[in-house]
């Protein structure tokens, strides 16, 4: 079950929860819903990260945990924040000095998602906890970084 308040407002902090799952074609597109249609596929590849990362590492999809997504649109940028149940870790991935660097061969079974978070986001942080990641992208074009897909 997804719970969001219809309709969303620009400048106000809108939430959506929901229980964990790896289903997230409904949830990622509510979250697109107002997205700029040149940032969509980018923005869709770093939210399904950060969500599969959330219900995955964090929640152990649990489906009894949830999910929280709260969003913003404001003149300056887009941001998330995806807070989930677990038990929390400590990010140590020095992606955002150089992807190609850091990046995962194919072949690994995790760790590409952190590398794509900070490729699309101009903003990645999490709590101290590690159960709380907050990404944003910049509305000004000289912030913006090159598009991860094309």
């Amino acid at each position: 079950m997804i719970a969001i308040p219809i309709p969303w407002n620009r400048s106000k902090w809108t939430r959506m929860s929901f229980a964990s799952t790896l289903y997230l074609h409904p949830i990622l597109e509510l979250l697109l819903a107002n997205i700029p249609t040149e940032w969509r596929a980018e923005v869709r590849l770093g939210l399904q990260e950060a969500l599969v990362n959330a219900a995955k590492h964090g929640n152990k999809l649990d489906p009894n945990k949830t999910i929280i997504v709260q969003f913003l649109i404001t003149d300056r940028e887009y941001s998330w924040i995806i807070t989930d149940e677990g038990t929390g870790f400590v990010p140590e991935c020095s992606c955002h000095h150089s992807l190609q660097e850091h990046i995962p061969p194919e072949e690994a079974e995790n760790g590409r998602g952190l590398c794509i978070l900070h490729e699309v986001f101009d903003r990645v942080h999490w709590n101290r906890e590690g159960t709380q990641l907050t990404v944003a992208k910049s509305v000004k074009k000289n912030h913006r970084k090159q598009s991860l897909v094309n």
